[in-house]
């Protein structure tokens, strides 16, 4: 049987990536005592923080609370957690995780970029335990503008450890109130509060162009090293409310830095240099865009398009995320410099909130904490430069060994059904190929025979021809 582990340290191998810990680092690792401790800092573990996660979840980045204000404000606080207070630049770990740059993800096994006693310990926010954190508060009005942005140190306290999936079904009145957010006075209210600012947040970057995609996304579940299915990841309530608090944690990450005249890693996706396909995609349809890249004229026909067409949505979503390029790290040294991010509408963006799984998260620690105590910055502009363009390729070099390893757990999934008919719709229509994404398991595979007079967005049925887990490769016809 092929064991995918085993693949995924060689998919990483060939790309770059380095799937063991060094020796030095495992050493650095041992020797911590414990936690970080700082007594200078502020004490905020009083307040009703909280995680909302995946259930799985064990390396949690950050705490949520919120605050209500005078004329319908909410004062919104994160907390995230200081991994540079354990791990300093240029040490073992360190250098190990600038290597990598980024944890990865595969079905049977996690390479995360920090041994698991930091990750999933000593720099987790983990319950009912004392962390020193930094804290990125801002205001939310009744319309969704985020001001009065502000970054400080201090320690937190986890008081519950909750998870998306049944946050998500307590809002939507599917399901029980979670355990954990019980057990605390005064969370549920936290969580309602939490969840209304979330939509304004989104509502309001939603007015300002920010485009609302929805791409398939299919969790490989794993028994015992065995692939038993594919479960397709919904986007819900909770995950949003997260998604939305982070976001804007972010842009006042990226403006705190700019006032204070400093340089920062921004997260850009470019105004997209394939408008012109993206504008012959929506004539195709029935519909068009302006001649120019304009996001809000994209948001508005997407919200069309998912309304006329549900079912093709998320592969139209998939089309418009590859027209518009990959995501980059840049340096931004002035307001000059933004280049912004075209997908989420903002000019001010870095990424800030996963330092245990993410190293530009880190740099950006480390700038921030410099700024705060008045100190010099621990990079150079030649630094930060060649940083940015490293963490770009190592992402790179990740998603791509994920997404090999998803490929090759959907190709073992269906090995031993060769012959079996699946429905589907066509995804991809080209001189290159053809592509369909069958409905149940949600997988994609080639059309090798059949392929005349289908076109992207036909409903099919298909045979599975052939399957190779190494390389990732499902095939299909319409015998």
């Amino acid at each position: 049987m092929i064991d995918l582990s085993v693949l995924a340290r060689i998919a990483m191998l060939k790309r770059g990536l380095e799937p063991d810990f060094p020796p030095a680092a495992i050493e650095q690792t041992v020797r911590l005592s414990g936690p970080a401790q700082d007594n200078a800092v502020r004490d905020k573990r009083n307040l009703p923080w909280c995680s909302i996660d995946n259930d799985d979840s064990r390396d949690l980045d950050q705490l949520t609370v919120s605050e209500r204000l005078e004329g319908n404000s909410v004062r919104i606080h994160v907390a995230v957690a200081d991994v540079d207070a354990l791990v300093r630049k240029g040490s073992p770990v360190d250098e190990h995780a600038c290597r990598n740059t980024t944890s990865v993800y595969t079905p049977t096994r996690i390479f995360p970029m920090l041994p698991e006693r930091l990750s999933t310990d000593l720099t987790s926010l983990n319950p009912d335990q004392d962390r020193v954190a930094l804290v990125i508060s801002y205001t939310v009005d009744s319309g969704g503008a985020v001001a009065d942005g502000e970054v400080e140190r201090a320690l937190v306290r986890n008081h519950a450890k909750l998870a998306y999936n049944s946050v998500d079904a307590w809002l939507e009145g599917v399901g029980a109130m979670p355990h954990g957010m019980a057990g605390v006075e005064g969370l549920a209210e936290q969580i309602r509060i939490q969840d209304s600012v979330a939509r304004q947040l989104k509502q309001h970057r939603h007015e300002e162009g920010a485009l609302d995609l929805e791409t398939i996304e299919a969790r490989a579940v794993v028994d015992n090293g065995r692939v038993v299915q594919l479960r397709r990841e919904e986007k819900n309530r909770a995950r949003s409310l997260i998604e939305d608090f982070m976001i804007a944690a972010n842009g006042v990450t990226a403006r705190y830095l700019e006032a204070k005249h400093w340089p920062s890693v921004r997260r850009v996706v470019r105004s997209p240099e394939r408008w012109d396909r993206l504008e012959a995609l929506a004539k195709t349809l029935g519909d068009r865009l302006p001649s120019e890249p304009n996001p809000k004229a994209l948001a508005e026909f997407l919200a069309r398009r998912r309304q006329a067409d549900p079912l093709r949505f998320p592969d139209l979503s998939l089309t418009v995320v590859k027209l518009l390029g990959r995501g980059e790290y840049v340096l931004t040294r002035t307001p000059a410099d933004q280049a912004g991010h075209f997908g989420l509408a903002v000019k001010d963006y870095v990424h800030s909130t996963a330092p245990n799984r993410r190293y530009p998260d880190l740099i950006t620690h480390r700038l921030l904490k410099a700024a705060i105590d008045g100190q010099r910055s621990p990079y150079s502009d030649e630094e930060l430069e060649e940083l940015a363009s490293h963490c770009t390729k190592q992402e790179d070099a990740a998603e791509k060994v994920e997404r090999q390893m998803r490929k090759s757990a959907a190709a073992l999934l269906l090995s031993s059904r060769t012959g079996d008919r699946f429905e589907g719709v066509v995804t991809g229509a080209s001189p290159k190929g053809t592509w369909v994404r069958i409905f149940d398991p949600p997988a994609e595979g080639r059309l090798i025979q059949g392929t005349q007079g289908v076109d992207v967005g036909d409903q099919v049925q298909v045979r599975l021809v052939r399957t190779d887990v190494e390389q990732g490769f499902i095939d299909f016809d319409k015998g």
